[in-house]
């Protein structure tokens, strides 16, 4: 007897898809049953993603963008609605690291651009796709975060500041929607193979820390309409279930 898919008939939206956690999670998604729309900068990628999401019998729609692209992240919402009426699933994943340097080092340039792609970015997602996922019996929102944000590490300035302000903005509108069925949490993965992880720590071997396949379980269990959780920050280390591989221990908390 098949498995049965807990997010068949819903529709899902995941930035920064291409690779990543953004890609293992869109998998995820599209195998219990969500069609997703799936967004990166590079259209061969998303191409690659399509097919892979084809072969496990899911669905997609591609939709290449660039997250500072402000005017083409206000049309997606009414865009979405035209199509589909509502949004039941929005994962803001996609994010740069940019410079890792003294704060009076980082250019205007680069502080923007992390700030634009990591933190207003997903402000102008929530306004756009506010009325649509207002529409869905269960809408579940989860943007992903990242230990930085607690700022302890020196250097990280744009990029710890961005996932600050982004935990601060998941949980605000956690707060405006207690009384609505819309529900918005955070995730902090932790250490995670990917390129980002692997640019800020070159000598790192992949093979220790957890993979994005790993994480994106985490991510998909908010993302159920049985979730009830609400304006938390949920770690990868602290839901892992205790048989698992304790590969997060001994790594770096980035």
């Amino acid at each position: 007897m098949s498995k049965a898919k807990r997010l068949q008939g819903r529709l899902a939206f995941v930035s920064g898809a291409s690779r990543g956690l953004g890609r293992a999670v869109a998998l995820g998604l599209a195998r219990e049953g969500a069609h997703v729309i799936v967004t990166s900068r590079s259209s061969a990628a998303l191409e690659s993603l399509d097919d892979e999401i084809r072969a496990a019998g899911g669905s997609a729609t591609l939709l290449p963008l660039d997250l500072r692209k402000t005017d083409k992240l206000d049309q997606l919402g009414p865009t979405i609605f035209q199509r589909w009426q509502k949004l039941d699933i929005l994962v803001g994943n996609g994010g740069i690291l940019g410079p890792l340097s003294p704060l009076p080092h980082v250019t205007a340039d680069a502080w923007t651009s992390v700030i634009e792609t990591n933190l207003s970015a997903n402000w102008r997602l929530i306004r756009t796709f506010d009325p649509l996922l207002q529409r869905s019996d269960a809408g579940r929102v989860v943007f992903v975060s990242s230990s930085a944000a607690t700022a302890k590490y020196a250097y990280w300035g744009p990029y710890a500041v961005s996932k600050a302000g982004l935990e601060a903005l998941a949980k605000t509108y956690a707060r405006e929607n207690e009384n609505t069925a819309v529900r918005s949490n955070v995730v902090d993965p932790g250490p995670m193979a990917t390129a980002m992880r692997a640019k800020a720590f070159p000598g790192e071997d992949p093979a220790t820390i957890p993979q994005p396949a790993d994480v994106a379980a985490m991510v998909i269990e908010l993302c159920l309409p049985t979730e009830t959780r609400n304006g938390e920050v949920v770690r990868y280390r602290e839901w892992k279930k205790p048989d698992e591989a304790d590969r997060a221990v001994e790594a770096e908390q980035i």
